[in-house]
């Protein structure tokens, strides 16, 4: 067990051991977190029956919680000057309720409200976890990193599961009593986080947005077009997956949420061994491999015979979801003085481009159909390779 006064917020030197009980702490928040996040997307089904939508009204729901994604510089800016460890705590529980709320509602502009409340509450906990995670992880960034994603996507990995069978327990109205766990979880994260910073730097040093120009010149725009080539196909995987095994396999609800859990599933085997490897190999290199064998696997994954279809998702959830570690890594390398404002301003950046190809993937769907839509996401993974050699 590590010394609790040497993670105090007045610790003037920067930390070289790797806190194992504290890291996992925080995985563990960020995997109830994650979990009561990842209810949207299995429900999309059947809301869309709800409320008679296309597809892109129904995908766009996702957007809006994404929308407070541009608050996060904003509170990794304040993370970087205070500690915010009392966002990451009430997280879960503020998150929880709202997500386990969404079947109270029949009206889209309901929906859209609370889905905008967790997304604060979601922006919240993300802006200032990983600066919490890098404090505690010492020399070993991509390690912990990849622990805090394997934490989160194993929560979008059992979020499908619990969702659906709260459905099928106490109704779409009564997915409140799920919220429960989330209370239980921010008590326990309370007594274990109360006294370890999420504050990356030391005391005496002033934060500020002109001390990350310079270098935020050279990392983000190679990390913009990464972006802005991946997510069109992380967004069809993790957003309209369930629609498309409903609409173009045929598959029932059930069948749908377990091929989230199984692309999820495999996200977090690949997150772990992501970060970790990328410490090894550069981050760069490990960049390199997932990015170019994704599409290939996706393209794979909607011409192949359909008992093919659930082994492809395990080989998409190893490599299209699993590059968030190396980013978030390659973040926190970059700016060791302003983790938390740099975090926030890549997650901003992130969700809102997010946000877009969401809306977009949803309106190429309504107008080509969904395998269409698929297959052009893959197609635009590609454009992320050359991006790769820009990276520092």
């Amino acid at each position: 067990m590590s010394d609790p006064s040497l993670l105090l917020e007045n610790a003037a030197a920067p930390e070289t051991e790797f806190h194992t009980d504290q890291v996992m702490t925080v995985v563990t928040g960020h995997f109830v977190h994650d979990t009561y996040s990842a209810f949207l997307s299995p429900l999309l089904p059947v809301l869309q029956e709800r409320l008679a939508t296309n597809y892109a009204l129904t995908g766009g729901l996702a957007i809006f919680s994404q929308i407070p994604s541009l608050l996060n510089p904003f509170i990794g800016h304040l993370a970087d000057k205070i500690s915010l460890r009392y966002f990451i705590i009430f997280a879960p529980a503020i998150t929880g309720t709202l997500m386990s709320a969404l079947g109270l509602t029949s009206s889209y502009l309901g929906l859209a409200m609370l889905l905008f409340a967790s997304g604060l509450s979601i922006a919240a906990f993300h802006a200032p976890a990983p600066a919490m995670i890098a404090h505690v992880s010492g020399n070993r960034v991509g390690k912990g990193m990849s622990f805090f994603m394997a934490g989160g996507e194993l929560g979008r990995t059992v979020g499908p599961l619990v969702v659906v069978a709260g459905v099928e327990w106490f109704g779409l109205g009564g997915l409140w009593r799920l919220a429960l766990v989330g209370w239980l979880v921010s008590g326990i994260l309370y007594f274990r986080l109360r006294n370890v910073s999420a504050r990356p730097v030391a005391v005496g040093k002033r934060p500020s947005w002109q001390s990350i120009l310079p270098k935020a010149q050279k990392v983000f725009p190679a990390l913009t077009w990464l972006m802005l080539a991946r997510v069109f196909m992380q967004v069809a995987l993790t957003t309209y997956l369930p629609i498309f095994m409903r609409d173009v396999l045929q598959s029932s609800l059930r069948l749908a949420a377990v091929s989230l859990t199984i692309l999820e599933g495999a996200g977090v085997v690949g997150a772990l061994a992501a970060g970790t490897l990328s410490d090894r190999w550069g981050r760069s290199r490990m960049l390199f491999l997932l990015l170019g064998t994704a599409p290939l696997l996706m393209l794979a994954f909607l011409y192949s015979p359909g008992w093919l279809a659930l082994p492809l998702l395990v080989a998409l959830g190893l490599t299209a979801i699993s590059t968030q570690p190396v980013f978030l890594a390659l973040v926190q390398d970059e700016f060791p003085e302003n983790r938390a404002l740099a975090n926030g301003a890549y997650l901003a950046m992130n969700f809102l481009i997010r946000a877009l190809a969401i809306g977009a993937v949803g309106l190429f769907a309504d107008r080509f159909g969904l395998t269409n839509a698929f297959l052009w996401s893959a197609l635009a993974m590609f454009l992320s390779l050359p991006a790769i050699r820009y990276l520092p």
